[in-house]
């Protein structure tokens, strides 16, 4: 006989699989009739744009395009500084094992580098190192026993856990545009480099939507007519709403931004602006924390009972976390002579994380791209890095613990000093997302099948070996605690010693017990 039971639903988001890749995207560029030839090229910036992605049966597709802008020295009398852009279009497939079509995955990308090669005064060669990071996840939908309805005399063992179960995932576009202005006395001729970079996140949970703020943080170096290379830099604000049913306030928010396309476009010379527009994807998960009293084990002293009994993989514990983080650093850098330090590009990378004492440490460098010009309006890039380490203590089970660290630069500030000597002073939001794996027994399908045979003694008596607990010796001789604890005067079921002796009444119905 199958018995009734009070269900509750766990929503489990687990991730199935996890690809980490480098892309290598090549392309040619011919330089326009309008530019001249290219004698050397000095930098090169991208922004990388994916506006489709999706997973098939064992592969995930992305399309996408680098937005590469590119500063040469033309080959001319002049030898000035000049800027082309181009777009570096790519289709990848990724294997990915355990994929199915139409499952949710998250993608990160990072331009790792991007090199330019002139290949002839009229030609360029692009190749960019782009890498990948996939997270294929699955929802799964768990119904957890946690009560059984009419069952005289059937012993449950229970445990109180919390668990993060996952309300709901959501998608939107954004379109963030805005016109920059710059100086009124300069006439823009050309954008040389361009770097773009989504902060200040924040999220708003009301009304069954999610509230997602940010700032598209644009960095912009320009040349003008009269060959000056000037820099500016502008905040766009991003604000949308993800519609997720049931959501609130107490719920913890994950949200993935992804630049989707990017419109840079220098308005007429005497508006003295830049339009810019970008199409920003965002995509929400959202968890509870639910509180569940789940059955661990069960039995009847008078009835055999079976059940189906599997162990479920879900998360627990998560947390995000905002911390910031102040370096100051010194910075030796050769051939500083009569040049002007102009923009710093700086890009977090981590080298290394480790789990250890109830900590995680992270390791890592700040690579610092400088950007040099020289009293003739010749510029240089030096590379240098600064390392730096972080460190979140205080995780308990900190070897089943997942972690995500995403890190902004917040403000950034560099003094040149005599001697080539630059003080760095840079400010970084540690962005921290952690939960921790763990395993939760589940039971279904619960019936009696029958009595269970009836032993001959009323009283045993049993000496406690190592590794028993009063459930297990219950179970075993058809007792149950309550009757163990109340016939030994036990103060704390939970507290049994090696070698106690222990007598065992037989279960009885009704309540009753023999002594």
């Amino acid at each position: 006989m199958i018995l009734n039971t009070v269900n509750e639903n766990l929503c489990v988001n687990k991730l199935i699989a996890r690809k980490k890749d480098i892309i290598m995207i090549e392309g040619d560029m011919i330089v326009p009739d309008s530019k001249p030839d290219i004698l050397s090229t000095i930098c090169t910036s991208g922004v990388v744009c994916i506006y489709k992605k999706e997973t098939l049966e064992e592969k995930v597709r992305m399309d996408g395009n680098i937005n590469a802008y590119i500063t040469y020295l033309a080959d001319d009398t002049k030898d000035k500084i000049r800027g082309i852009n181009t777009s570096l279009d790519f289709s990848e497939i990724i294997p990915v094992p355990n994929s199915k079509e139409g499952m949710d995955f998250s993608l990160q990308t990072n331009l790792k580098s991007i090199e330019c090669k002139v290949i002839n005064g009229r030609k360029i060669g692009i190749k960019a190192t782009l890498e990948v990071d996939i997270k294929l996840y699955m929802k799964e939908d768990i119904q957890i026993v946690n009560h059984i309805e009419n069952a005289e005399g059937i012993q449950m063992l229970k445990e109180d856990l919390k668990v993060n179960s996952l309300v709901g995932v959501g998608e939107n576009k954004i379109y963030a545009k805005d016109t920059i202005s710059i100086d009124n006395a300069d006439n823009l001729a050309e954008i040389l480099k361009v770097n773009v970079s989504i902060g200040d996140k924040d999220v708003k949970i009301s009304y069954n939507k999610i509230l997602v703020k940010a700032d598209a943080k644009i960095k912009l170096m320009y040349l003008t007519e009269d060959n000056r290379i000037k820099k500016i830099e502008s905040k766009i604000p991003v604000v949308g709403f993800i519609d997720i049913q049931n959501v609130t306030e107490e719920n913890i928010c994950d949200i993935d931004y992804e630049v989707k396309n990017i419109v840079i476009k220098p308005n007429q010379v005497e508006e003295h602006s830049i339009y810019i527009e970008l199409e920003i994807g965002v995509v929400g998960n959202v968890y509870e924390e639910k509180q569940i009293n789940l059955i661990q084990d069960l039995y009847s002293p008078c009835e055999n009972l079976e059940f189906n009994k599997k162990k479920i993989s879900t998360i627990a514990n998560k947390q995000n976390r905002k911390e910031l983080k102040q370096i100051r650093e010194t910075l030796e850098v050769d051939g500083m002579e009569n040049k002007t330090l102009i923009d710093v590009d700086i890009v977090p990378v981590i080298e290394k994380q480790d789990n250890a004492a109830n900590r995680i440490i992270y390791t890592g460098v700040l690579e610092a791209n400088l950007v040099l010009l020289d009293q003739d309006m010749q510029m240089e890039i030096k590379n240098s890095k600064i390392p730096f380490e972080y460190m979140v203590d205080g995780i308990e089970n900190v070897e089943s613990t997942n972690s995500k660290l995403d890190i902004e630069v917040a403000n950034q500030d560099f003094i040149v000093q005599d001697g080539g000597i630059i003080m760095s002073n840079i400010d970084l939001w540690m962005n921290q997302d952690r939960y921790q794996n763990t395993n939760i027994n589940v039971m279904d399908e619960i019936q009696t099948s029958g009595e269970r045979e009836k032993e001959d003694y009323n009283l045993i008596i049993y000496i406690v070996k190592k590794g028993d607990t009063l459930w297990q010796i219950a179970k075993r001789y058809g007792s149950t605690v309550e009757d163990i604890v109340r016939t030994n005067g036990i103060e704390d079921e939970n507290v049994i010693q090696v070698g106690q002796k222990l007598f065992i009444p037989r279960y009885v119905k009704m309540g009753m017990s023999y002594a």
